[in-house]
């Protein structure tokens, strides 16, 4: 792969843009503004995917070797260059859609989540639990920012897909939570070198796995709520079911074992998860 494909992650990137497809299928909405929006959310997020690598160099150099900087297969500078540029070209988007919708919050949405980005990968991911909630509120945002896209893009601003929006972003705070705690439980060992202040490295491993077990259930408990408050049809529940069943599975594993392949694991098993509760999101608004 191209590396300067591979090093934005487009799997990633792509996680964020079916975020913002979601609630356009959601809204039936598939207008120029959230067009833009999609756009926006996959170059902020490769830019946020770059930016963490360029200060992560040192600690991907011993757990993930293989990634673009450390395998010399793109320069420090070259990286930092590339980040900047996709940040920018999405705030610019950004703005435009605000001028679409004559609403000022879709450029403020993107360009403080670009800042959060790049906060995030120098400082704040370093800092036990504030890093794992910044990234998770990031990925709550895609979900609003459509949300808020499409509410300004008719001539009546609709609340309903505000709070749609606002109600699917808080659960994938929850499970994006959960696989950013399993997350670090995998890389302590490269983020001991570097000092970071994880919440494994400061709590351990075993009071990480009840965090992150405790996320899983709990977004898993709660997640039946889009069908009875009637915003998702009887179909979320039957795929949504197959998305628990891996959530509970997820946390019994991380309960039960913290090594750092189990942690490998169970970060997949969330992964999963989340994209079947995507689909879930889908179908239950048909």
């Amino acid at each position: 792969m191209n590396p300067y494909l591979e090093i934005i992650r487009p799997g990633n990137a792509v996680m964020a843009v079916i975020a913002v497809v979601l609630v356009a299928i959601i809204a039936k909405n598939y207008d120029l503004p959230i067009v833009l929006g999609t756009i926006a959310v996959f170059l902020a997020t490769g830019g946020g995917n770059v930016i963490n690598d360029y200060f992560d160099h040192k600690i991907d150099a011993i757990n993930k070797p293989e990634r673009p900087i450390p395998s010399g297969r793109i320069s420090l500078k070259s990286a930092y260059n590339y980040a900047s540029l996709l940040f920018i070209i999405s705030v610019i988007l950004g703005i435009l859609i605000s001028y679409l919708t004559d609403n000022i919050t879709p450029a403020l949405i993107v360009t403080l989540s670009s800042l959060l980005m790049y906060y995030y990968a120098h400082t704040l991911k370093k800092v036990a639990l504030i890093g794992n909630i910044a990234i998770s509120l990031l990925t709550g945002l895609c979900f609003i920012f459509a949300g808020v896209i499409i509410a300004y893009s008719t001539d009546i601003v609709s609340l309903k897909i505000i709070t749609i929006s606002a109600y699917i972003g808080f659960f994938a705070f929850l499970m994006t939570m959960a696989r950013e705690i399993t997350k670090d439980m995998e890389d302590i060992e490269g983020d001991k070198i570097e000092e970071a202040k994880t919440f494994p490295i400061k709590y351990g491993l075993k009071k990480s796995s009840y965090l992150a077990g405790f996320l899983m259930i709990l977004a898993s408990v709660l997640s039946p709520i889009l069908y009875f408050n009637g915003i998702f049809n009887f179909y979320y529940i039957i795929i949504l079911s197959i998305a628990i069943t891996t959530f509970f599975y997820g946390a019994f594993e991380i309960l039960k074992d913290q090594s750092s392949e189990s942690c490998k694991k169970v970060s997949k098993l969330v992964k999963i998860g989340m994209m079947i509760v995507f689909i879930a999101f889908a179908i239950g608004s048909f």
